[in-house]
């Protein structure tokens, strides 16, 4: 049977101390970063995502949910991929109880990179025809993660066209204290003006003013830079 220390293994096989550090810098595991605390061995997200595709298929959600708590970054994110994998291709029963690890493993989801590897693939989808309240819960969370969850799982509902719930948490977040939030929002708001410009034009205009200024050029990052200039300078 395989085992999460199988993964463990084939992922320490891999690992790279030079590259290790310079993952603790770039996700801030260093003291005073939001990722103060975590440990990385040094193996490069394709390495990881090839990993993750030799042991989706065999490694149950039990195997899988205890490398979700593990120590290690790489290892973590590499069990997020393989969830995405099982989510991918499950049937109903083990979506839900992959959503269901996923909600209850949050604090192990504590990067950036393992939300946005999972949220918009996983939390998302499975809310896409049911209650969506559980994103309200999140999005009022004291655990940033959990903030930035709620945010990006609303990318699985602006491919399908549906803005609503980017709008509402954006509006809820707008005053959010961490810029990792911040980041989330615009890169979403910016996401639905590359379907839809003008919806995110006419949310633009009743918020641009009070957004912080990450926020704000996220969402505009796509614009020509007059339009941007007049976002920029308050103009609109």
């Amino acid at each position: 049977m395989v085992t999460a220390t199988d993964v463990r293994h084939a992922l320490a096989s891999l690992a790279d101390p030079r590259r290790a550090e310079a993952v603790r810098r770039f996700l801030q595991m260093t003291p005073g970063g939001y990722g103060e605390g975590d440990r990385a061995i040094g193996v490069s997200v394709p390495e990881q995502r090839r990993v993750a595709g030799r042991y989706w298929r065999d490694l149950s959600l039990a195997e899988t949910t205890e490398l979700l708590t593990s120590g290690a970054h790489e290892e973590r994110l590499t069990a997020l991929f393989i969830l995405v994998r099982k989510f991918a291709k499950g049937d109903e029963e083990e979506q839900g109880r992959i959503f269901r690890i996923v909600l209850a493993h949050t604090d192990r989801i504590n990067n950036w990179d393992l939300v946005d590897s999972s949220a918009p693939y996983i939390v998302g989808p499975w809310l896409i025809d049911r209650d969506r309240s559980v994103l309200d819960r999140l999005a009022g969370s004291s655990l940033l993660w959990d903030r930035r969850i709620a945010v990006m799982a609303t990318f699985a509902f602006i491919r399908a066209r549906d803005f609503h719930w980017t709008f509402r948490l954006a509006e809820r977040l707008l005053h959010d204290p961490h810029d990792l939030v911040h980041k989330a929002v615009g890169w979403m708001l910016r996401e639905v003006g590359n379907r839809d410009r003008a919806a995110e034009e006419e949310f633009l205009a009743r918020h641009y003013r009070a957004m912080p200024r990450v926020m704000l050029r996220y969402a505009i990052e796509r614009f020509d830079p007059r339009r941007r200039g007049e976002y920029l300078s308050g103009a609109v």
